[in-house]
């Protein structure tokens, strides 16, 4: 099968779907599958990165994205996927490429959209106030649900088939079912992610490149994460002042660029935080190393649907502080903890996290990574495409898969 997956919001610094696309993508190729990926760029152009072939299509920036690009003109890309005669269509987007499964449903090619992200949730993180300190005001919390669920009621149907990584990430679309007449929803999949168990491994620790980060004796907090609003990177660091006004030694170190990293450089200065921030780390092998330096790893942002990073950490033997409003803890499990999305909360889970012995919760993330193979994602995705585009089987409410 040529199974051609289109997307947003893909650039050299992106993570999570990046990440997602390429790796999904090697799955189907080792399989023998022709993997095809179609993303945004300055240009249009064809490279090929570890045999799979990639599209770009010309792209404008999203204004206050950090950088990110988004097909504007969708009658482009109809015709470059008529030129592409994809046998299947998955796609990676909510926004202006939503109508592609209008044009796969036309032309008879199965298609199904990732639920990357929650539509309630991203409305709740741009609410005035949003961004430093929950919702804005009651109007606004209880107007988001009913938004969420009229815009997902006019993309989600498009396609034949909808896959969300988590229950968390499923649950606005299951909300959306209980509202509606069932066989409006596509089938709904929940087919977890995976992460690449012989790059993020705990053997990468020396103490050598540790101390590169921390000194002997300096817990090493790691924030691995895209610095902007939704991601509350101001929560990981008002959490490790806090420790640092315990009196617990330690340094926060902060992988990821963004539109907020200038502001939270700021902050962990006027916090009197120990810091260093890296931006954005590209040689993945590097990041690797970073993981399994940490002693902790914290995930803060509250509306997660998945949690690369986190997961690397874990594979990486480092466990992981996360937000109990998002899906974090359906990846973490005991190997860390979780907590409100508020720093003192927060804090307290790191403080925790540091008392467990060492190799016992270094063994315990390791273990819960090793449940997420991308092998199993792979084989997932491929049992899903392997059937029929209009399979009366696929016939019921979201969610019940």
């Amino acid at each position: 099968m040529r199974i051609v997956h289109v997307a947003n919001f893909y650039s050299p610094r992106s993570g999570g779907i990046r990440t997602a696309m390429h790796a999904m993508a090697g799955q189907y190729l080792s399989r023998g599958h022709e993997p095809v990926l179609v993303v945004p760029d300055k240009r249009d152009g064809v490279a090929f990165v570890d045999g799979v072939r990639v599209v770009s299509l010309a792209a404008p920036r999203v204004p206050f994205s950090g950088g990110y690009r988004a097909v504007v003109r969708p009658g482009k890309m109809r015709g470059l996927l008529e030129t592409l005669a994809p046998d299947r269509l998955e796609v990676s987007d909510r926004t202006t490429l939503a109508g592609l499964g209008d044009w796969a449903r036309e032309a008879g090619i199965p298609s199904l959209m990732m639920l990357h992200e929650r539509v309630d949730g991203v409305l709740r993180s741009w609410l005035p106030g949003g961004a430093e300190g929950g919702y804005a005001s009651a109007f606004g919390a209880a107007a988001t649900p009913a938004l969420a669920d009229r815009y997902n009621l006019a993309t989600v149907t498009r396609f034949d088939r909808l896959v969300a990584t988590t229950h968390f990430a499923a649950g606005e679309v299951e909300r959306l079912a209980d509202r509606v007449r069932a066989t409006t929803i596509p089938p709904l999949y929940r087919v977890p992610l995976g992460v690449d168990l012989e790059r993020f491994r705990p053997d990468r620790y020396s103490d050598e490149a540790r101390a590169e980060y921390a000194p002997p004796g300096t817990a090493l907090i790691v924030l691995a994460s895209r610095q902007s609003t939704e991601k509350r990177p101001d929560l990981a660091i008002d959490a490790a002042a806090q420790l640092v006004r315990d009196g617990r030694p330690v340094r926060l170190v902060v992988a990821g660029s963004g539109p907020l990293l200038p502001k939270m450089r700021r902050r962990a200065e006027a916090a009197g935080l120990p810091h260093r921030f890296l931006s954005f780390i590209p040689d993945r092998d590097r990041l690797a190393t970073l993981l399994t330096c940490a002693d902790v790893v914290i995930a803060p942002g509250p509306i997660e649907t998945f949690g690369l990073a986190a997961l690397e950490a874990l594979a990486s033997g480092t466990p992981v502080v996360c937000s109990s409003s998002s899906a974090l803890p359906e990846v973490v499990g005991t190997a860390g903890a979780a907590a409100p999305p508020e720093a003192s909360a927060l804090a307290l889970a790191l403080h925790e996290v540091l008392d467990r012995e060492v190799e016992e919760r270094r063994k315990a993330a390791r273990a819960r990574a090793e449940l997420f193979p991308w092998s199993a994602t792979g084989e997932a995705m491929l049992a899903l495409h392997s059937r029929k585009a209009y399979d009366l089987a696929d016939s019921g409410a979201a969610g019940r898969r």
